[in-house]
C-alpha cells in the first residue's frame, strides 16, 4: 500500500479521506488495497481511516485488537456500542467528505460493498459519504507491468485451446464419434489444467439457440449434441495460475459446415462491425490523448448494431472490466445496464464483446483491449470469419 499516492488521489478527488470498513470479510477490494491480510476472519468489526492529510487511523474491537496491526497509524479500541461511536468520531474527525466502497443506487455493484446501515451510521455522523468508484479504479484496476506479461502469456495458450477445441468438434465429427457441449467444456478445462491456467468457473460452450444465452454453461446432465449445420459459441476465460495473474477472456463462433447460412454470416458481420467500431472509438479517443468514459464505448457498439436493426437483440453492456476477477473493478464499457461515467485510464483493460442473440442461434465476438498510456490496443487475435469447423 502507497499511503502518499493514496492520499495524493484523495487530494486531487477533494476528498477528506477514504474510509475502509470490513466485517466478515465483506470487502475483498480493500484488502487488496490495503495490501495485508488479516490473522484471521474479522468476527468484529474494524474501520480504517486514510486522510487527505495525515497519519491514517484505526479503530478495532477490543478482543480482535491485531486485526489491523499489519497497517500504520493509531489504533482505538473500542467493546460497546456507544465506545465504537465514540471512536467512529473520534476517526472521522475533520472529514467532511470521505469515500468508501459505495455505489449511489448500486450503479456499480463490483464496488458496492459497505451495506446500507453502515452508510447510514457514518452518515448520521455528519459526513457525507463519496463513492470510492475511481479510486478504487486507480488502485485496484490499473496493471503493472507484470500484470500485462501475465495477461499476454495467458492469451497465447487460451488462443491455442480455443483452436484445439474447434479442431477436436470437427475431428469428433469427421470420425463420426459423439460430441456434445459438454464433452467441449471438458476438453478445454482439461487443457487449462495442463497448460497451467486457472478459471473461476465456465467456459460457456453453446449450440445454435443455446448460444443466445449469455451466460449458458453446459452440464453433466444437461447438454445439447453438436451436429452439422450448427452454430457453435465458445467463451473461455482464464489466467496464469499464480498470484497475481490477471484474465484473458475471448469468445470465438464457428460453423459444422462448408458453406455458412446467409443469415448467420449477416449476423456475424454486425456483431464484428460492433466489435470493430467500439474498439476504434478507444482507439482514436486515447490516441488523441482526449478522455473517454466506459458509456460512450457502449454507445458506438451498440449505434452500429442500431444502425442495422438489430438493437433488441444485443441485451447486454458491451463490456467489462478486467483484472484479477475476470469481471473486475474497474469502468464497464456499459451505457445500458447502468450509465458508467468512470473513465477509461491508462494500464487498464476490458473486453469489447457484443452479441446479437435470436430465437434460433447467438453470435457474440469478444476481444480485450489495453489502454496504455497513450495508446490501446486489442492483445490477442481477432476474429475475422466465422471457424469452418
Amino acid at each position: 500500500m502507497n499511503v502518499a499516492a493514496i492520499q495524493q488521489a484523495l487530494r486531487e478527488e477533494k476528498l477528506d479521506g477514504w474510509l475502509f470498513f470490513d466485517h466478515h470479510l465483506r470487502d475483498p477490494l480493500a484488502y487488496r488495497i490495503l495490501d495485508f491480510t488479516p490473522p484471521r476472519t474479522p468476527s468484529r468489526r474494524w474501520y480504517y481511516l486514510i486522510p487527505a492529510n495525515g497519519e491514517p487511523r484505526k479503530l478495532v474491537h477490543q478482543i480482535e485488537p491485531g486485526m489491523l496491526e499489519a497497517l500504520p497509524g493509531e489504533t482505538t479500541k473500542y467493546s460497546s456500542w456507544p465506545r465504537q461511536m465514540d471512536g467512529l468520531r473520534t476517526l472521522l474527525a475533520g472529514c467532511k467528505r470521505a469515500a468508501m466502497q459505495y455505489s449511489p443506487q448500486c450503479a456499480v455493484p463490483y464496488v458496492a460493498m459497505v451495506d446500507a446501515g453502515t452508510v447510514e451510521l457514518i452518515s448520521g455522523l455528519g459526513v457525507e459519504i463519496a463513492t470510492s468508484a475511481n479510486l478504487v479504479q486507480i488502485f485496484e484496476a490499473k496493471w503493472t507491468q507484470d500484470k500485462l506479461d501475465s495477461h499476454l502469456a495467458a492469451g497465447v495458450l487460451v488462443d491455442e485451446i480455443r483452436r484445439a477445441a474447434f479442431l477436436e468438434i470437427g475431428d469428433r465429427l469427421r470420425g463420426r464419434e459423439p460430441v456434445n457441449e459438454f464433452v467441449v467444456k471438458s476438453f478445454i478445462l482439461s487443457a487449462f489444467a495442463k497448460a497451467g491456467l486457472f478459471t473461476d468457473h465456465g467456459p460457456i460452450v453453446g449450440v445454435n439457440a443455446n448460444a443466445s444465452n449469455p451466460h449458458y454453461e453446459p452440464e453433466a446432465d444437461n447438454f445439447e449434441v453438436i451436429r452439422q449445420g450448427d452454430v457453435v459459441l465458445i467463451d473461455l476465460w482464464a489466467k496464469l495460475n499464480k498470484p497475481g495473474a490477471v484474465y484473458y477472456d475471448i469468445t470465438w463462433t464457428g460453423y459444422t459446415g462448408e458453406t455458412i447460412p446467409d443469415e448467420v454470416q449477416r449476423v456475424f458481420s454486425i456483431v464484428t462491425g460492433a466489435r470493430d467500431a467500439a474498439v476504434t472509438k478507444v482507439q482514436n479517443t486515447i490516441g488523441a490523448g482526449f478522455p473517454l468514459c466506459g458509456f460512450e464505448v457502449d454507445d458506438a457498439c451498440r449505434g452500429y448494431i442500431r444502425e442495422h436493426g438489430m438493437e433488441e437483440y444485443f441485451v447486454h453492456r458491451t463490456g467489462h472490466s478486467i483484472g484479477e476477477d475476470v469481471h473486475g473493478s474497474g469502468a464497464n464499457m456499459d451505457n445500458l445496464e447502468t450509465h458508467d461515467e468512470r473513465r477509461v485510464i491508462p494500464w487498464t483493460c476490458f473486453s469489447v464483446e457484443p452479441g446479437i442473440y435470436l430465437p434460433e442461434f447467438g453470435i457474440r465476438s469478444e476481444v480485450n483491449v489495453f489502454v496504455g498510456d497513450r495508446d490501446a490496443r486489442v492483445t490477442g487475435e481477432r476474429q475475422t470469419e466465422m471457424v469452418k469447423i
